[in-house]
């Protein structure tokens, strides 16, 4: 048996490169896009359906509740578009070092942190 195995298995202990954590929060943000998607669908349904239920949708809408839900959804495809661009990027082979690697994963988290904010903004 070898004795040198890990020991150490607190996943809250180790140090993520930034590559890691941004497919970790691209799997994250597609997993929020799967369930709020059929909520987004129906409230363009309804937005679509008659001027009253248009109406109806807006009053729902002014509700802080609702505008959370809009900026998460919001802010999930905006960063699952960001970093699903990387990913197709260095599919391609562009940036596949460990230097350009980093330094994509990190522009995406900028990038996405600034989008989340300004929809936060706009949205409020």
């Amino acid at each position: 048996m070898n004795k040198k195995r890990p020991v150490n298995l607190d996943l809250s202990t180790l140090k993520y490169p930034p590559m890691a954590i941004v497919s970790i929060l691209h799997r994250i943000s597609g997993v929020v896009l799967f369930l709020l998607f059929p909520i987004m669908l129906y409230l363009f349904s309804q937005s679509l359906h008659s001027d009253a239920t248009f109406h109806q949708l807006q009053m729902t809408l002014a509700n802080p509740y609702s505008k959370l839900l809009l900026w998460v959804f919001s802010g999930a495809l905006m960063l699952h578009v960001l970093a699903g661009i990387r990913h197709v990027l260095m599919d391609i082979g562009f940036g596949e070092g460990l230097l350009a690697g980093r330094r994509s994963a990190i522009s995406v988290m900028i990038l996405a942190i600034l989008s989340i904010i300004f929809l936060g903004i706009w949205i409020w």
